[in-house]
């Protein structure tokens, strides 16, 4: 099997070994690869292995001998999923690597916001102000504990299910907007709709898939339902939020802060709104990075290239 893997880097820095994938096979690794480079390093192989490299109708039809696509994540909008099973190419993704990770991140995000503890290392280290006060403490920002607040969770896959589990071992109160049957749900978790959730979290974190009834489902009009005090988190998908809708609302004053380790594009252009917003804490989409979370893709993706090749595919998406 030839085997091209057309964007490493991101999985592998350099920290990890690609020695089981080149056990499957023969292995072109290239850490990135340019839109016009996709059907020159693509025309020989038999597996693909991408991240963010997109495959639509038109490349896939260029590429006859190809037979397998491993996503190396678990989201595969990248792929034109029904073009590929047409021209009997499987697709498989990589589910629940980084769940533990993401959860973790989410915290991370709103502990900054609550805290500002990157706010008062930078006055202390940087300006002085410690050392320099007349009393054995200060601040100068809204300190917020989390206990007896609420929690709003907008989608409770694996993710959404291990912040619900972390907020409500914090003391908080725990809603959530979901697909899922309420007595399905574990008894900390109430199940409300969305309206109610937006209304009742001081805390709102988004889980939710993109498709096109959650595309922008924050905007302007669902940002006017939420306490003024309020914190968003979006670790899902950047278009999930209408980012101009809540740039406006920090700029107005109704919304607490924004934290985000995803954009609608990545990286952003220096257009984008939330950069020059008021109370926003960004990271640049590595909340899925964590040692471990690698890690466990990686050995995923091996598997799922040593399974195709034993003629049983597994976590296919387009069967």
């Amino acid at each position: 099997m030839n085997i091209v893997i057309l964007d490493g880097y991101a999985l592998n820095p350099g920290d990890l070994s690609w020695d089981s994938i080149k056990e499957l096979g023969h292995v072109e690794l290239y850490d990135r690869t340019a839109p016009e480079d996709i059907i020159p390093r693509s025309q020989d192989a038999d597996i693909i292995l991408t991240n963010k490299v997109c495959f639509n109708k038109e490349t896939l039809m260029a590429l006859p001998r190809l037979k397998m696509i491993g996503v190396m994540a678990t989201g595969y909008n990248i792929i034109d999923v029904e073009a590929a099973r047409s021209q009997g190419v499987t697709v498989c993704n990589i589910p629940a690597y980084s769940t533990q990770s993401v959860a973790q991140h989410v915290f991370a995000l709103l502990l900054a916001a609550t805290n500002s503890t990157e706010h008062y290392n930078k006055e202390i280290r940087e300006e002085g102000r410690w050392s320099s006060n007349p009393d054995f403490c200060y601040w100068d920002t809204p300190l917020m504990e989390l206990s007896g607040h609420t929690m709003g969770i907008v989608g409770l896959g694996r993710i959404g299910m291990c912040v619900a589990g972390i907020a409500h071992a914090m003391g908080m109160r725990v809603v959530a907007c979901t697909s899922k049957r309420k007595e399905d749900l574990p008894i900390y978790i109430n199940k409300v709709c969305r309206d109610e959730l937006f209304r009742e979290s001081d805390v709102i974190s988004l889980h939710c898939p993109l498709t096109p009834e959650t595309h922008h489902l924050i905007n302007a009009s669902t940002l006017s339902l939420m306490k003024s005090e309020g914190i968003l988190i979006n670790t899902s998908r950047g278009d999930v939020v209408a980012e101009e809708d809540v740039a406006a609302a920090l700029h107005q004053g109704k919304l607490r802060a924004y934290c985000a380790d995803v954009l609608s594009q990545e990286p952003p252009l220096a257009s984008n709104p939330l950069l020059s917003a008021p109370r926003v804490i960004l990271t640049p989409h590595i909340a899925w990075a964590t040692l471990e979370a690698r890690t466990r893709l990686m050995s995923i993706l091996v598997e799922n290239v040593r399974a195709f090749i034993g003629g049983h595919p597994q976590n296919v998406v387009n069967s």
